[in-house]
C-alpha cells in the first residue's frame, strides 16, 4: 500500500504532497464515505491524495449501538493506515472525521500517544472533526491522554444538529462535542471551534460543512483553507463571522455572506 501511495504522491508537486484520510460517521457504508471525500475534494480543492477509511457501519439508522461498538473495533485498522501514511513520502497527513468517525479518530490518536508512537503523531499536520458524535467528558479524557493536539485542530459544530440531539436523548448523555453551547467548556485545549449553525438549512443538519452549498462555496473560495481556519487566519478576516478566544480555544461563529 505504501508503494501505491508513494506512486500517487509522485504525481503531485512538493507543496501538495499531503495525504488526507477521511473517516466516515454513523449509518454510512463504504460507498457513502467514498462519495463524501470525493465531493469535498472536488468542492474544496483539497490538495494531495485523499483516502477514505471505511469502518464496518451497519448502514442502518436503527443500529446505533452496533455502530458505536464497530467504531471502537475499527481503531486498530485506522492506526495501521496512519502508520503507513506517515511512513510514505507525504509532506503531512491530515485526518478528517465525521460524526461517530470522530470517536474512531480520537481513540486512535490516544492509542498512538499511549503506545509512544510520537513519530506518527508528529507527522499529522491537522485534524478536522465535523459534527463530532463524542461525549464531552470522553473527548476531554482522550485529549488529555494525547497531550499536545495536532495543529490545527478544528471542530465544525451546529447548535441545530438534530441527529446529535436525538443521540443525546437515546444515550442520556446531554453534552455532545458537536453541539456545545459554550466554547469555554473546552477552553484548556488548543482548538478552533467553528460554529456553522447559520448554514444549517434543514434536515438533520448533521453535516452542514459538506452539504450546505452556501458554506461549500464560501470555503471553496479560500485559497488556503488551513490558514483561513487557523487562529491567525480567522483574525485577519478570511472567513466572515465573529471570533471569540477563551483561554486556549478559539470559537469562530460563521455568518452568511450577503449575496451581491
Amino acid at each position: 500500500m505504501r508503494a501505491a501511495l508513494n506512486k500517487e504522491l509522485a504525481t503531485k508537486d512538493a507543496k501538495n504532497r499531503a495525504v488526507i484520510i477521511y473517516i466516515h460517521g454513523f449509518n454510512n457504508r463504504f460507498s457513502d464515505g467514498l462519495y463524501r471525500i470525493a465531493q469535498m475534494s472536488h468542492d474544496l480543492g483539497l490538495p494531495g491524495v485523499a483516502i477514505t477509511y471505511s469502518w464496518p457501519s451497519a448502514g442502518n439508522p436503527l443500529n446505533y449501538a452496533y455502530d458505536r461498538d464497530s467504531a471502537l473495533f475499527a481503531r486498530d485498522g485506522l492506526r495501521r493506515l496512519i502508520e503507513v501514511a506517515t511512513r510514505s513520502n507525504a509532506r503531512e497527513v491530515i485526518l478528517v472525521a465525521h460524526s461517530l468517525g470522530s470517536m474512531v479518530t480520537m481513540e486512535t490518536l490516544r492509542e498512538l500517544s499511549v503506545s509512544g508512537n510520537q513519530r506518527a503523531l508528529n507527522r499529522i499536520g491537522g485534524v478536522v472533526l465535523m459534527s463530532p458524535d463524542l461525549d464531552l467528558d470522553v473527548f476531554k479524557s482522550q485529549a488529555d491522554a494525547i497531550g499536545e493536539l495536532p495543529d490545527p485542530f478544528i471542530i465544525f459544530s451546529s447548535k441545530k444538529d438534530r441527529a446529535l440531539r436525538l443521540i443525546e436523548q437515546l444515550t442520556g448523555q446531554k453534552n455532545r462535542l458537536g453541539r456545545l453551547e459554550d466554547v469555554s467548556e473546552i477552553a484548556e485545549y488548543d482548538i478552533t471551534y467553528v460554529d456553522v449553525t447559520a448554514y444549517s438549512e434543514g434536515g438533520t443538519n448533521h453535516f452542514p460543512a459538506a452539504k450546505s452549498p452556501a458554506l461549500l462555496k464560501l470555503l471553496g473560495q479560500i485559497p488556503d483553507l488551513e490558514k483561513a481556519l487557523s487562529r491567525d487566519g480567522a483574525r485577519i478576516g478570511l472567513l466572515p463571522g465573529s471570533v471569540l478566544t477563551v483561554q486556549n480555544a478559539t470559537a469562530l461563529i460563521l455568518s452568511p455572506v450577503a449575496s451581491r
